[in-house]
């Protein structure tokens, strides 16, 4: 049964994902926590994996009822902040300043987030197309994959590349627990899935590796002038406002819908 396996969203930015078991579709249309939060340096630039590999250094958990986040990095240990409060949020821009070796500041968007792409909604992969896509690198794990990726929504029980059928002229869209989810862009990747999540250390050779077996395994019933190039994987998608507010839960059916 086609189902939603895993909901997993972000609350910084750049840092760990937290998965839920249940997930709020926010006003925006992205989900509730999922980069809620964000780091700026003085000039008023994101700070994140794109920018800096520093970022795979830091760990993090989460706890959403207080929004109290815990980070360690090796060489200078822990600290817990309390990020719904302004007093929380600057001691926290305080030590994270230190881990970056920049000012920066932590804000807060509880109605849409920082996500990259603010006018769309959550990040859908499958589990079949993780699995696949692990399986062309010796040395990556499924959930290494995962960790790449970095996707909010995880569908099971379809086929590889089940998500690239939603972009493109005339393409379905899906539904999970009643709330419509349709296929806006392919997402093209950056630099952060080339790198182990763990070190920060470069795949050797997989952007050319990746880009060979994506185009040979291409799915013929996609839309390939839905798609730049083949350096791309995971679905960005938007919710639409008469969905947004509802509730989206891992187990729940997917179906695709017209």
């Amino acid at each position: 049964m086609t189902h939603i396996e895993r909901l997993t969203v972000y609350p910084v930015k750049a840092l760990d994902g937290h998965d839920r078991d249940r997930v709020r579709v926010l006003p925006g249309g992205t989900l509730a926590h999922d980069r809620e939060f964000a780091m700026f340096d003085a000039d008023g630039d994101v700070v994140n994996g794109k920018r800096t590999t520093r970022v795979h250094d830091v760990r993090t958990d989460y706890d959403p009822d207080d929004r109290t986040l815990t980070a360690t990095v090796p060489e200078m240990g822990g600290d817990r902040f309390a990020l719904g409060t302004d007093e929380g949020r600057d001691r926290a821009a305080a030590w994270f300043g230190e881990v970056f070796d920049c000012d920066l500041s932590v804000v807060r968007d509880t109605e849409t987030g920082y996500v990259d792409r603010r006018e769309m909604g959550p990040s859908v992969v499958s589990t079949a197309t993780l699995e696949t896509v692990a399986g062309w690198f010796d040395e990556v794990t499924v959930d290494g994959m995962r960790r790449r990726l970095r996707a909010n929504i995880e569908v099971g029980g379809v086929e590889p590349f089940w998500e690239d059928r939603f972009v493109g002229a005339d393409a379905p869209a899906f539904e999970a627990g009643g709330v419509r989810i349709e296929g806006v862009t392919p997402c093209g990747r950056c630099v952060v899935p080339e790198r182990d999540p763990d070190t920060g250390e470069t795949t050797a050779e997989f952007r050319e590796r990746f880009l060979e077996r994506r185009e040979a395994t291409f799915p013929a019933w996609a839309d390939r002038d839905a798609f730049d190039h083949f350096y791309t994987l995971m679905l960005i998608a938007r919710v639409p406002e008469s969905d947004r507010g509802a509730t989206l839960a891992v187990g729940d059916v997917v179906k695709t819908v017209s």
